[in-house]
Formats: structure tokens, C-alpha cells, sequence
């Protein structure tokens, strides 16, 4: 039987983004091993139970953890032991140690293959980004196979930039239909019942981990003008993260206690989708995010930042709102555009319904399908 080993920094990105590709790996004979830090604790019951093998490999999230060094010679040593048909590499220190751990079993004629989900280095990035990530990320792909993009400005920029390897466009991950789909009004209703939702409450939804890049402290300022004009608006804020005490903090001192709620990890963001009116994003930087996908695909309007994940997915206006991140008030002015306007509101969910469908992850296994057939 054919091997392939998965990796990146922490297994709950595996969990939460490459189902699909397992689907497409297993569907196609092979045998699938992950190599990640195990942090799936950390996530309110997600469970790797779609591998064959698991190995726990100390990653650290800063490339300049001393740490890390541990984690490569324990990936090298596995991917000598095991001597497997391919290696795909997902996260950017994942990514550069796994593909540095393959250079001699990829001589030996294994394929090495990395999804990029968006460069820290792209048109508009600060000088420093292009300095350190892009020579890194030119080097490792003398050393790569297959490097998938996921947005059309990344595709075009390897493409330009990255003669050593071939480059395979792919729209995203792949979100799953069968979980994030617009459901019928009863079922809306026994769901915002269930988790204290008043039928008068409008509810704007924000999700992500807790971390300054996602930026939900613009979300929690712009209630402040929201509640002035819709005063049953609710804001609430799924996922976890080091930024949790300073958000708790901030809700607090602006007397919003009664209007934002953080969820922390929930493994149903699918029934959230379903119970709110408007999906919010504030990060500085995307690749291309799940969370607005999946909104889309549940007929959910988004409002969300500037920046190039976003702009790939959303047209402004038309399919939903862009502002830029840090502008509380633009943000308060197209959440009310759309809680004030039921047929405005609509029309904007069904675009984004539409314009979503690309993503799904029928279609993305489809892509990943070939790349893999033509290896």
C-alpha cells in the first residue's frame, strides 16, 4: 500500500482542514500518517480519527524556537523510517522543517507537495515579510514538487516567482456541504431557543481564534454604535486563544456584558452559522478563511476586513461588505445596513450563497484528485 504523511504545526489544523484531503488520499489507496504537536485538548473534543498513524512532533509556532529543532530531527528520522510515497506540508514552520527533513528521501525519489495558505509575503505585505519569509519560501521550492495555492494573487505570484516546482491552483480546503447549508426557519428557531436567543435578538457572529491578527476587539468596539440604533443586538465570539483575558476585559469596561458573548471552541460552529444574521471578520490577514466560506455557503452576510482572503471571496456590496479592520464605525454602519433591511439583507445572503459554491468541498476534492493522479 502506498504512504503519505501529513504535516503541520498543530493537529488541529489537520482536523479542521484536510478531510478532504484524506477522503481524496484514502479513496486513492493510500495509507495516511500525520506529523503535528498534538493540541487537540486545546479544542473542546477534536478528534484525529480520519489517520492511520499519529506522531506527536513538538512544532512551535515561531520559526525561531529552539524547539523546533527537536521537532526536525524526530520528523526526519520519521519520514527515514518510513519510507513513504509522499509528504504533503501544510503551516509555514511545518512547511520549511518538513521540506528541509524530505530533501534526501525526495532524491530517493519520493514527492513532496505543500499547500500554501497564503504568503506572509503578498502586494501591499510590510518590507520585513518580503526580507525574511519570501528567500525562505524561493529556496524550499527547489525542494517541492507540487505547491498548491489557494487564492488567485498567490497563484499568480508563485507562478512568477517559483520556477523550481510546478504550481496547482486549488480553490481552498474544502468546506464541507453536507455541515454548512442554509436551514429551514423552524430549525433556526428551536436552535436560537436552545442557546438562550431571545426571537427578538439579532445576532452578529464572530469566529476565529483569539489572536491580535484576527482583530475581534474592532467587532466588540463597533457594538457600541450598534446597540444605539438596534438595541437587541447580540454579538458573539466563537474560538479560543491567548487574547480571551483582553477581550473579556474590554467587553467589560465598555458595559457591554449584555451584548457580546465568547462562546469559546464549539465543534457546532455549523448551528451558529444557522442561528445569525450577519457574519463579522476584523483579521489584518487571510489566505482565504473558512469562516467567511462557511458563512457563505450558510447564506449568512458577511462584513469583513480588508485584506487579499477577503477580497478574493467578497465583492464589495454585492456578495457582502469590506471595511477596513480597524475602523469600528464602518464596521457598526454595514452591520445595521444589513439588521435594518430584511429584503437588502437577503439579497446580499443569497450572492454570497451563490458565489460560494466554487469552494465546496466536492469541488476541491475533485482538484486535489487530479494533482495527485498526475504526481
Amino acid at each position: 500500500m502506498k504512504k503519505v504523511l501529513l504535516t503541520a504545526t498543530v493537529q488541529s489544523h489537520i482536523c479542521q482542514f484536510h478531510k478532504p484531503l484524506c477522503r481524496v488520499l484514502h479513496g486513492l489507496g493510500y495509507e495516511i500518517h500525520v506529523a503535528a504537536r498534538d493540541n487537540l485538548a486545546e479544542k473542546n473534543g477534536l478528534v484525529l480519527d480520519f489517520a492511520d498513524k499519529v506522531y506527536d512532533v513538538p512544532f512551535a509556532r515561531s520559526p525561531f524556537s529552539k524547539q523546533n529543532l527537536g521537532a526536525y530531527r524526530m520528523l526526519r528520522g520519521i519520514i527515514e523510517e518510513q519510507k513513504y510515497d509522499a509528504v504533503h506540508c501544510n503551516t509555514p514552520v511545518g512547511g520549511v522543517l518538513t521540506r528541509l527533513a524530505c530533501r534526501k528521501a525526495r532524491k530517493q525519489g519520493m514527492r513532496v507537495l505543500y499547500t500554501a495558505h497564503g504568503f506572509h509575503f503578498y502586494k501591499g505585505a510590510p518590507k520585513k515579510n518580503w526580507l525574511l519569509y519570501y528567500p525562505i519560501e524561493w529556496l524550499c521550492a527547489h525542494w517541492t514538487d507540487r505547491l498548491l495555492t489557494i487564492t488567485d494573487e498567490d497563484f499568480a505570484l508563485a507562478t512568477r516567482k517559483f520556477r523550481k516546482t510546478t504550481v496547482c491552483r486549488i480553490h481552498g480546503v474544502g468546506a464541507d456541504q453536507t455541515r454548512f447549508y442554509p436551514i429551514p426557519e423552524k430549525q433556526r428557531d428551536q436552535l436560537r431557543q436552545q442557546n438562550g436567543i431571545t426571537p427578538e435578538q439579532r445576532v452578529i457572529l464572530c469566529v476565529g481564534e483569539l489572536l491580535p491578527n484576527k482583530n475581534q476587539k474592532t467587532a466588540i468596539a463597533a457594538m457600541q454604535e450598534v446597540i444605539k440604533a438596534q438595541p437587541n443586538a447580540l454579538l458573539c465570539i466563537a474560538g479560543n486563544g491567548p487574547e480571551q483575558g483582553a477581550l473579556q476585559a474590554q467587553i467589560e469596561s465598555l458595559g457591554l456584558q449584555e451584548h457580546v458573548r465568547l462562546l469559546g471552541y464549539t465543534t457546532k460552529i455549523q448551528e451558529w452559522y444557522g442561528m445569525s444574521d450577519v457574519l463579522v471578520a476584523c483579521s489584518y490577514r487571510e489566505g482565504l478563511p473558512m469562516n467567511v466560506i462557511e458563512a457563505m455557503l450558510c447564506g449568512v452576510p458577511v462584513v469583513a476586513s480588508v485584506n487579499r482572503g477577503h477580497r478574493e471571496l467578497i465583492k464589495d456590496a454585492e456578495n457582502g461588505y469590506l471595511v477596513q479592520p480597524d475602523d469600528a464605525q464602518a464596521y457598526a454602519a454595514k452591520i445595521l445596513s444589513l439588521l435594518q433591511n430584511n429584503e437588502h439583507c437577503l439579497d446580499v445572503a443569497q450572492a454570497a450563497h451563490a458565489s460560494a459554491q466554487d469552494y465546496r468541498a466536492e469541488r476541491v476534492e475533485h482538484e486535489l484528485a487530479q494533482i495527485y493522479q498526475n504526481l
